[in-house]
């Protein structure tokens, strides 16, 4: 009965389903090792022995949930904007490369850019520097979108006891949230590609805004046309959820290995990061040029 009731007492807990699901096309799960220790009881007697839970190293345990109160939530989405205030230049650049051949077959640019320094040289010249900042509203609603549907997601299944669920059923349901959420945020997604590759030399532009995407979209290719795209969209969530399983492994060995060397541990993520992103790239670029036939009427591709 005492070796019973230490094992009971001492049994293992698994995480909940909140801290196992960290808002990725994939699923980060907190490991235990499960060791065997003597329960000391009366005078230092072994009563028995009992599983207990023995975290693993720093490295390789998830990374905590961020607290689920609403000021983190707004200090999270203020931070957010900061950031996305600082990428959106070097977020238009990449789109209007992304993109030019369309564009200069829309008429809207001569000649294609020589590059990445040529391309801001030419924007910078032709519609003034605060131009690197256009479709930033909308880019910026695709990310705080994103957080506050995993902030209300979070708080929803932190309260759940998801030890019956298997493995296969976790990472179905991770996708599942990935997929909804990109579902809510590709037309925000759509505005911003839209408005960050509207051209201009003479200050007349195709769009006046966000909302004058939407209007002009939904007028000319109805619902469908804010979605366009949206189903390479999905194959590329897949990718980077089957890219990250089998990189993540490496990546927290290296940076395991790593830990007492802070610059050369975030050139492991880094490098990891770029790897990943280079997968996935064509499939974005697909998406991107899928965006760029809504909007005029005529759809030059036939299918993704």
């Amino acid at each position: 009965a005492a070796r019973l009731s230490c094992r009971t007492e001492h049994e293992p807990l698994l995480p909940l389903i909140s801290q196992k699901i960290h808002w990725q096309p994939d699923l980060s799960f907190r490991p235990f090792n499960y060791t065997a220790a003597p329960i000391i009881e009366n005078m230092g007697s072994t009563v028995g022995n009992s599983s207990v839970v023995k975290p693993s190293p720093t490295a390789f345990v998830g990374a905590p949930m961020e607290k689920s109160s609403k000021a983190s939530l707004i200090k999270e989405l203020v931070a957010l904007g900061l950031l996305k205030a600082v990428a959106v230049p070097f977020e238009r650049v990449k789109l209007l490369l992304q993109n030019q051949k369309d564009i200069i077959k829309s008429g809207r640019l001569h000649k294609p850019y020589n590059g990445i320094l040529h391309c801001f040289a030419t924007t910078i010249r032709n519609e003034g520097i605060f131009s690197l900042w256009r479709g930033y509203t909308a880019m910026t609603m695709v990310h705080v979108s994103a957080t506050v549907i995993r902030f209300g997601i979070f708080q929803f299944t932190k309260i759940l006891d998801d030890t019956q669920l298997s493995y296969t059923r976790l990472v179905v349901s991770s996708y599942v949230v990935s997929a909804a959420t990109q579902f809510l945020v590709y037309p925000f997604l759509y505005a911003a590609t839209r408005m960050a590759t509207d051209v201009s030399n003479t200050g007349d532009r195709q769009f006046n805004g966000m909302i004058d995407v939407f209007r002009k979209t939904l007028k000319s290719d109805g619902i469908i046309g804010l979605y366009r795209g949206f189903n390479i969209t999905l194959g590329e969530l897949v990718m980077m959820g089957a890219l990250s399983k089998g990189l993540n492994p490496w990546k927290q060995h290296y940076s395991y290995i790593l830990r007492n060397n802070f610059l050369s541990r975030h050139m492991v993520d880094f490098g990891f990061w770029i790897s990943g992103n280079m997968a996935t790239y064509p499939l974005d670029t697909v998406s991107r040029r899928m965006m760029m036939t809504s909007g005029s009427g005529t759809v030059k591709y036939k299918s993704t």
